[in-house]
């Protein structure tokens, strides 16, 4: 049973129409509007955008309230039952053409819908940690599908928080969340803006910090998920972990490889740590 629109839904045929200003030149690097910060230091809009009927219906769920949103006849009637929601009273759903709606964004969006939302207030460290037991801490993780999958894997695999440390990118960036199913959206995360003595914090609210490292001083992986609270570790690929970070954690661990392998996709590294967490608690 479909349920009347909260939305109002308005008819656009010129891609020209200010009001879509919001969705314009998704795939532009200097005037993107999820940017917060444009080429040259100049502020952006900083919206998050949703693609994609999945992805729409989480931020719709989420704290990021949609403010418009942007769709071909068929998606919107997909979504009419989450459209029908009171909190989105008069918000407007910009109805277009499949051809108007490639004009706009730059590019032909199968997907065919899109939302947008302002951010809200961003969350602090010691907020994602107050109920947490299992969180992972991103240090320079800069691959926005990355970001993304690591998002999705949290959502999927009990991990209650995710904290971006020093050289990560953007988590709102159009792409992880898109890559991210909309958990990104779903999932408390927080910005160290003290790194790495937020690293400090989390070891005074009772969190085992684990280095997930191949490294020399590591151990099994399997050995080092059994405190209470854990805080995982993760550094880009490559590098890694710096040592000054590796330095404040309590244990480094590994995942045992074969084949002369020395070590995984990020993404992937961090799904086995939190599935082998996840399994041990439900042990």
């Amino acid at each position: 049973m479909q349920h009347a629109l909260a939305v109002d839904v308005i008819d656009v045929t010129d891609p020209d129409d200010p009001r879509v200003d919001d969705f314009r030149d998704l795939s532009a690097v200097d005037r993107r509007p999820d940017l917060a910060v444009l080429p040259g230091g100049e502020a952006g809009k900083g919206l998050v955008i949703a693609e994609g009927v999945t992805v729409t219906q989480r931020m719709i769920a989420s704290r990021f309230t949609p403010h418009a949103f942007l769709g071909v006849p068929n998606r919107l009637a997909q979504l009419s039952n989450d459209l029908s929601h009171p909190s989105l009273a008069g918000v407007p759903f910009y109805r277009v053409s499949a051809d108007v709606m490639a004009a706009i964004v730059g590019f032909h969006l199968n997907r065919g819908v899109l939302a947008a939302a302002h951010r809200p207030a961003p969350l602090t460290v010691a907020e994602v940690l107050a109920d947490a037991r299992t969180v992972v801490v991103l240090e320079g993780v800069n691959d926005h599908e990355n970001i993304g999958s690591i998002f999705r894997n949290a959502a999927g695999l009990h991990v209650d928080a995710l904290i971006f440390g020093a050289g990560c990118s953007d988590p709102l960036y159009r792409r992880s969340v898109r890559v991210s199913m909309g958990h990104a959206l779903l999932v408390p995360f927080a910005r160290a803006d003290a790194w790495p003595d937020d690293l400090d914090t989390a070891a005074r609210a009772g969190f085992s910090l684990v280095a997930l490292t191949p490294g020399e001083g590591s151990v099994p992986l399997d050995a080092a998920v059994d405190a209470d609270r854990i805080a995982f570790l993760v550094g880009a690929e490559g590098p890694g972990l710096t040592a000054e970070t590796m330095a404040r954690c309590d244990v480094r661990a590994r995942i045992p490889m074969s084949r002369g392998t020395d070590s995984l996709n990020v993404a992937t590294a961090a799904a086995i740590a939190f599935y082998e967490r996840t399994r041990r608690l439900q042990a």
